[in-house]
């Protein structure tokens, strides 16, 4: 991929251009959802292709960024970054939430919290073992994002949510 880059102006303008496709990719699913619910079908793939596009771009500057190594180096910094996610920043988030009396967003703060440890928890099961020769189906529930390698439970154990609401992920 080139030469590692320092702490360049390109480097910093490369993560901030990132951090703008990612957001966008995000955003216009959210829009295309949106657009669904509205019953206007061809304006919800305009979305959806335009959020393909975008996250195109974010994953060549990711790539750049030297951000995607091994498998092994992606799943440690993987569980590092959700163990300290759900250990340092929702914490955070959810005190000024609950001090600013935000109720919806405490509770999706707390929600989002919950479910960082239990992804954190997947990939120290898979760190801890050669996963290979395994077959594995992961069930994400569509209300809080907690995610299980078994068969979803008739109750979500973050979000209390009804095992109708998840699904599988492509």
């Amino acid at each position: 991929m080139g030469e590692m880059m320092t702490d360049s102006q390109t480097e910093k303008n490369l993560y901030e251009a990132f951090v703008g496709e990612a957001k966008a990719c995000l955003r216009l699913l959210g829009y295309a959802e949106q657009a669904d619910k509205e019953d206007l079908p061809v304006i919800a793939k305009l979305f959806r292709a335009i959020s393909a596009a975008e996250r195109i771009h974010a994953l060549k500057h990711l790539r750049l960024l030297h951000e995607v190594e091994d498998t092994q180096s992606n799943l440690e910094r993987s569980f590092e970054r959700e163990q300290s996610v759900f250990e340092n920043v929702y914490p955070e988030l959810i005190r000024i939430a609950a001090e600013e009396g935000n109720q919806p967003a405490q509770r999706s703060f707390t929600h989002a919290r919950d479910a960082e440890e239990f992804h954190a928890a997947l990939y120290k099961k898979a760190l801890d073992r050669t996963m290979e020769d395994e077959e594995a189906s992961y069930f994400v529930c569509g209300v809080c994002g907690y995610v299980t390698d078994e068969d979803p439970p008739e109750v979500c154990p973050v979000c209390d949510a009804k095992r109708e609401m998840f699904f599988q992920p492509e």
